[in-house]
């Protein structure tokens, strides 16, 4: 028997992320965003409304970035969803973050986020706050990366973001092969 719980912003888990951007000052900024993935081989999409500190310099400078919280920096990636940019002129310094300028975007990479997708932006729909990004480079630090030079997610730590129980979780175990284990059923 499954329990109905009508239309909700619910997808289990979600992942959570951090888009950054330069303000017109040159000062970096950061939000934390949950409703958003890949829409397109090379296309990320994000829902945030245009109120939003980020969002206007999105606007203005055509780029961001959009990091993968880590449980490491789960207070910090938290923090920066719940102040305003609009009110605070320096989140990043509050929580603790330092930045590098992207060699692909005019946007800045989160020192202490080992991952990160660059985007240019495609468009922005005010109505729906639907934002699109296109993806130019994704970066690691190399301390996240296996033997074979590609990213690992136990090095990684990306948390995941609850949205029926307004928590931050941790990535479990593998459990299976993407695009092999079901050939068994062929």
């Amino acid at each position: 028997m499954r329990k109905n719980f009508g239309p909700k912003p619910w997808t289990y888990p979600q992942p959570v992320f951090i888009l950054a951007t330069y303000g017109e000052d040159g000062i970096p900024d950061a939000m934390n965003a949950a409703w958003g993935g890949i829409s397109g081989s090379t296309e990320l999409s994000m829902c945030i409304s245009a109120g939003h500190k980020t969002t206007a310099n999105i606007l203005s400078r055509k780029a961001f970035t959009v990091s993968m919280a880590t449980a490491e920096q789960a207070v910090a990636c938290d923090y920066v969803g719940v102040e305003s940019g609009n009110s605070v002129t320096n989140k990043l310094e509050k929580a603790g973050w330092h930045t590098t300028k992207s060699e692909f975007v005019d946007a800045p990479l989160i020192d202490e986020l080992p991952m990160a997708v660059e985007c240019r932006l495609v468009r922005y729909e005010v109505e729906s706050g639907r934002l699109v990004g296109e993806i130019v480079n994704v970066s690691a630090d190399a301390s996240v990366l296996d033997g074979d030079g590609n990213i690992d997610p136990d090095k990684l730590h990306p948390i995941l973001f609850d949205p029926i129980h307004s928590a931050y979780r941790k990535m479990g175990e593998k459990v299976g092969n993407a695009f092999q284990d079901g050939a068994k059923l062929k």
